[in-house]
């Protein structure tokens, strides 16, 4: 789908199929044009010869470096059967050089994946970002039997990646695809800031009633537009704790990589006058801070959601004053502002007035960029 997805996009067809064909894995590729729930796109096919022969990870390595690839390309398809072939190893608990790679080492998904490596070079696609995975649901047969979806492999491939079941009980992400997202996607979640210059969508073999069995890919260049990010946030109604272990757990949340920590002043139930606790977090350090939220306070529960954060584009400069250098924050719209922890140790050390060491640092930048 990713494959289909990326030529309908505009990448060169004869290029992957000239790719494909000097693997010498005797696959015959092709593309035709289909409708899946009315949508119009490329469906990627693969023909080969029944083969029984199990492959490991060097037998593949070998395969895609005698390719007719770009380096970029060769590098890129190493990088996903790596991945592919660690949460394998782990899923089964075996070294990586034995595993049988079966489904994932068959012609068809070595053709989709150095395929796909090959239209990201032929697009000179620089960054990748993925949304959030559908993973579908129900159960897949597999070599190793019956197995829930998501199956072993992909779970593993996906941690840390946000994903949901929507759609029919089936098995909408497989380990191949899972690995391409794991090994070349920057980041998860919303769309990054750009200007669209093209879409393509890759079909899947099924028609699903009331919902297009498509993968999209979107191709754009970056803009100064604000970043648009996925963050966590944690909150707790607090009405019993010392306000000294509110502020000392506001402190041990930011240390901790906290994004923001707030202490609001609430009226809760019966009346009785509280505190709202709100930590802003990376997804990632998510569970971490709800933790450290328990261990540090007498909250019995937390909520926890999801959030965009919207962030403008900034830089660092640094400028010399009286007292010592100062960073100083500059946005993409220009506007800028001394760091504060840096004035506030200058204030420290030289006894001047925090407002003095600002104001002098305030004056630096721009009598540096008049």
């Amino acid at each position: 789908m990713l494959v289909g997805a990326l030529a309908d996009a505009g990448a060169d067809q004869h290029a992957i199929h000239a790719a494909i064909a000097s693997l010498q894995i005797g696959a015959a590729v092709s593309f035709e044009k289909v409708k899946r729930a009315g949508i119009s796109a490329t469906k990627f096919h693969v023909n080969w010869e029944e083969q029984k022969a199990h492959r490991h990870l060097s037998g593949i390595a070998k395969i895609i470096d005698r390719g007719e690839l770009s380096d970029r390309a060769k590098n890129n398809a190493h990088a996903i059967f790596r991945k592919l072939g660690e949460a394998e190893a782990a899923a089964h608990n075996v070294p990586i050089e034995k595993v049988h790679f079966h489904e994932v080492g068959a012609v068809d998904s070595i053709s989709d994946i150095v395929g796909a490596c090959v239209a990201f070079d032929n697009l000179n696609v620089t960054d990748v970002y993925c949304s959030a995975v559908n993973v579908g649901s129900g159960t897949v047969e597999t070599e190793h039997g019956t197995l829930p979806v998501p199956a072993p492999a992909t779970a593993r491939l996906l941690t840390g990646a946000p994903i949901y079941a929507q759609g029919p009980a089936m098995e909408l992400t497989t380990p191949t695809g899972a690995a391409v997202a794991a090994a070349l996607a920057k980041n998860f979640g919303p769309l990054p800031p750009m200007r669209v210059a093209r879409t393509g969508h890759g079909a899947g073999t099924k028609d699903f009633p009331g919902q297009p069995n498509v993968l999209r890919v979107i191709l754009g260049e970056t803009t100064p537009a604000d970043e648009a990010l996925t963050v966590s946030v944690i909150e707790a109604n607090i009405d019993d704790l010392n306000p000294q272990v509110l502020a000392w757990c506001a402190e041990r949340l930011f240390e901790s990589g906290a994004l923001d920590v707030t202490i609001e002043p609430i009226i809760m139930k019966k009346g009785r006058p509280g505190t709202l606790l709100r930590v802003v977090a990376k997804p990632e350090d998510r569970e971490m801070l709800c933790q450290q939220v328990f261990a540090e306070t007498s909250t019995l529960g937390v909520r926890v959601y999801s959030v965009e954060r919207r962030v403008r584009a900034r830089s660092f400069t640094e400028v010399e004053t009286p007292y010592g250098k100062v960073k100083i924050k500059v946005s993409s719209e220009g506007d800028f502002a001394p760091e504060y922890e840096d004035c506030r140790k200058l204030a420290i050390a030289s006894g001047a007035p925090l407002k003095q060491i600002i104001a002098e640092a305030t004056y630096a930048y721009l009598n540096r960029t008049r």
